[in-house]
């Protein structure tokens, strides 16, 4: 079964790589540039699917390695997938658990047929081949799902990393093969994607692009950033790995959720990308606003009767003064983490529609510069990472 292309570019704006446009996926179409607030027990921590469907947000990323874990492919499969399980009506990315193995690397042991690991929850032993990870997320129904990959830390020496780089390519032609399978045999209409890895070595990187493009699958992600490296070597890196992508194909950069690395990823013509970023920094006191982030455990808000952010027109913004959300947190009430979590997805929803709108008036690059000379010129100091 043949696959039809996914995206579709609506503009390119004249001063910049940025791009916007459309992705055509199973349960409906996703405008892009887009964010995908990270749900990844199939579900956005402290955000009901209600909330998230009118911040306008069409497609979510939930957690292969967590979901396989707990409760289990087979089980959300009687569900009816993650949409019939979770009651989330839009898109899913499934990610493929990569990043679980750079991250838990005390408990997996990597080899080119798969990886084993222990479980974090329970210490089970497990071991997973790339065309086991597809099948997984042929159960969920991922609208989108990503090849295993194997990620490399920020330093590692260039041996290590183009060993994983190669397991990493090898791994794709294995998932594409598997996903053939099930869109012929079963037909799951869900799209795979590629990775580009490769480390902070800029001949890896090309090679990764070119080798992962080869492969043809419906899009295309950068892996392998925003793991502890500096920012200006983050944007070198990024700029180097995108102008290898095929300008047909959607891009995906993985793993990036603060405003400024959103605007240096749609300048260099990223379409989506994910991070637990705003949601988890909103559950430990950080709140998003037009002229950067602010604490809200600070004593300075204890009588600050004004909103977050005076500039927003959110629910939260519109009801809760700082004061109040100030109290709530420090009193460990859980209306605190659903009220903090809807304002920074609103936030960063609305800072995406006004991204879109700029490139569609060719003044992506005039946006980004206001905005982040606003932004970065009065965050507060002890509230920011």
């Amino acid at each position: 079964m043949a696959y039809t292309e996914i995206f579709v570019q609506e503009h390119r704006d004249s001063g910049s790589r940025a791009r916007a446009g459309r992705l055509l996926l199973p349960h409906g179409e996703v405008r892009t540039p887009a964010f995908m607030p990270v749900g990844t027990n199939a579900t956005v921590k402290a955000a009901r699917v209600e909330d998230l469907r009118s911040m306008g947000f069409q497609i979510v990323l939930a957690n292969t390695y967590h979901l396989y874990l707990r409760p289990g492919h087979e089980l959300i499969r009687r569900a009816g997938g993650l949409h019939g399980f979770s009651g989330w009506r839009g898109n899913f990315l499934t990610d493929s658990g990569g990043f679980q193995i750079f991250s838990l690397s005390a408990l997996r042991k990597i080899s080119p047929e798969g990886f084993k690991f222990r479980s974090h929850i329970d210490g089970s032993e497990h071991f997973l081949r790339p065309e086991d990870v597809v099948d997984i997320q042929e159960a969920f129904n991922s609208d989108i799902q990503m090849q295993l990959d194997v990620c490399s830390a920020w330093g590692e020496d260039e041996k290590k990393a183009k060993k994983y780089m190669l397991i990493t390519h090898d791994w794709a032609r294995r998932a594409k093969a598997r996903w053939r399978v099930l869109r012929e045999e079963k037909g799951y209409q869900g799209s795979l994607f590629g990775i580009v890895q490769g480390n902070f070595y800029k001949d890896l990187r090309k090679e990764s692009a070119e080798r992962i493009a080869e492969l043809d699958l419906p899009g295309i992600a950068i892996g392998g950033l925003s793991v502890g490296e500096p920012k200006d070597i983050f944007i070198e890196y990024l700029g180097h790995s995108a102008g290898f992508l095929p300008e047909l194909k959607p891009r995906y950069l993985m793993g990036i959720g603060t405003p400024d690395y959103i605007l240096e990823a749609v300048e260099n013509g990223i379409d989506i990308f994910d991070c637990v970023y705003p949601t988890r920094t909103a559950r430990n006191g950080l709140l998003f606003t037009a002229r950067g982030q602010i604490s809200i455990k600070k004593a300075a808000y204890e009588d600050d009767f004004s909103p977050i952010d005076p500039e927003c027109p959110c629910p939260v913004c519109s009801n809760y003064s700082r004061a109040y959300l100030r109290h709530l947190y420090r009193n460990g009430e859980i209306l605190y983490s659903m009220l903090a979590t809807q304002h920074n997805l609103h936030f960063l929803a609305r800072m995406i529609r006004d991204i879109r709108f700029s490139i569609l008036q060719n003044r992506f690059s005039e946006y980004k510069k206001a905005f982040l000379d606003r932004y970065e010129g009065s965050i507060d100091a002890e509230g920011a990472l």
